[in-house]
């Protein structure tokens, strides 16, 4: 055990003093890039009382959306903060939510807030420039760089501004503009509360532990082999043959190609998992908790849970029953044979994000972009999003900088 505690402490030591010669990767058209960033110039100007944003009256798909010219939003709160949105990203959540997932569940959340649920703005995350701050507001000032997400019961950042909470955000890391800054918060803030906050694994305790991360070059398995890595764990991946490259630099140790072997059997002949991150669901789960260490506390911790599914499928109390039985049988499942069972979610945590920001600035993790759209073509990005296959993240420029657009003209691609 010690040698193998010794050999990854080596290995992830290795890993971070080469970080420092990639920082930003994008990938675009099957190539993989690694470039410099900067951020955009700011100019102040008059705030106005309207904005466009792309919002939806109804659930369906991509003929739902409506680029609206609606009212910026009102402080109601005195620890609110205005961001003029200069990128945001787009996660599988957006497009489930524009179908009508948790059509039971979060307009309910909506109304408690004094929301309307029609019509909505989607959206988690963002980066931008703070332009009005509330009264009670002492961490943050007019001009200061943010990123963070958006809680679900509020109107999201695919809009010109967005109203969030002092929780929900922090400075954005200096090392990067906000195109690639807004690929992180949503994707970071889900992996941290995973890992951390159910999977119990910390940067103190995470040295030499097993983890198997499910769909690792997706936005969630991009982020979690990062973090991981750098504290220092033994890291096991799945993912299709064109992201093996991907995902070896970015820090796995070990990689399943679910397109030639079998993925299963390979995983068995891999050993037992301290934990494992579920991004899949389905089937992915039921042969996952079967490869857990027995009696050692290991964790099951799945983003994938049935409770939205389960209440839009079946109705609020209905589904709340099926939800919490399912839960409840995985949990006693688990611990007749000492392990544990977590469902996950993304939590606003401006701590974790801090501390997120700061290891992208010591370039010890780098945020991963599968394409680039400009705010004009949101629907296009949601539908390369239902596309699958994405390696990183979407991303929506709403501001279009300079300097954004001239890194991206300097990129060079590098092999695998």
């Amino acid at each position: 055990m010690m040698s193998r505690v010794f050999r990854h402490a080596t290995k992830a030591a290795e890993w971070l003093r080469n970080a420092d010669k990639l920082e930003v990767i994008c990938i675009s058209g099957g190539s993989r890039r690694f470039f410099q960033t900067s951020s955009c110039q700011q100019q102040h100007t008059p705030l106005p009382t309207h904005m466009n944003a792309w919002q939806i009256n109804g659930y369906g798909g991509n003929e739902v959306f409506e680029l609206n010219k609606t009212r910026v939003p009102v402080m109601t709160q005195a620890d609110q903060v205005l961001v003029k949105v200069h990128a945001a990203s787009i996660n599988p959540v957006d497009v489930a939510m524009r179908g009508g997932y948790g059509k039971t569940i979060l307009p309910k959340l909506k109304q408690i807030s004094g929301q309307s649920v029609f019509p909505a703005t989607l959206g988690r995350d963002f980066s931008g420039v703070v332009v009005k701050t509330g009264k009670g507001v002492r961490n943050f000032k007019v001009g200061d760089e943010v990123w963070g997400i958006t809680s679900f019961q509020h109107q999201g950042s695919h809009a010109e501004y967005t109203l969030v909470s002092t929780k929900e955000i922090t400075n954005k890391p200096t090392t990067v503009n906000h195109t690639h800054a807004a690929a992180v918060p949503f994707v970071a803030l889900t992996t941290w509360a995973a890992i951390v906050t159910f999977g119990g694994l910390t940067e103190k305790n995470a040295l030499g532990k097993r983890v198997l991360v499910h769909a690792g070059s997706g936005g969630i398995g991009s982020f979690a082999i990062q973090l991981l890595r750098v504290w220092g764990a033994e890291i096991v991946t799945t993912c299709s043959t064109d992201a093996v490259g991907l995902v070896k630099s970015l820090g796995a140790d070990y990689i399943v190609d679910y397109k030639t072997q079998d993925v299963r059997q390979e995983l068995k002949n891999i050993g037992e998992f301290d934990m494992v991150l579920d991004t899949l669901g389905g089937a992915a789960q039921d042969y996952s908790m079967q490869l857990l260490k027995k009696w050692k506390n290991a964790s099951y911790v799945t983003v994938v849970s049935p409770l939205l599914k389960d209440t839009d499928q079946y109705g609020l109390l209905p589904g709340l029953a099926s939800a919490a039985v399912s839960m409840t049988t995985n949990t006693f499942k688990g611990l007749a044979s000492g392990q544990l069972y977590h469902w996950a979610f993304c939590i606003p945590n401006s701590n974790a994000l801090r501390k997120i920001g700061s290891l992208i600035d010591q370039q010890h993790i780098r945020p991963v972009i599968d394409q680039v759209f400009p705010f004009h073509e949101v629907p296009q990005a949601f539908e390369k999003m239902e596309g699958g296959g994405a390696r990183g993240k979407t991303v929506i420029e709403v501001i279009l900088c300079e300097t954004d657009r001239q890194d991206e003209n300097d990129d060079t691609s590098l092999d695998n």
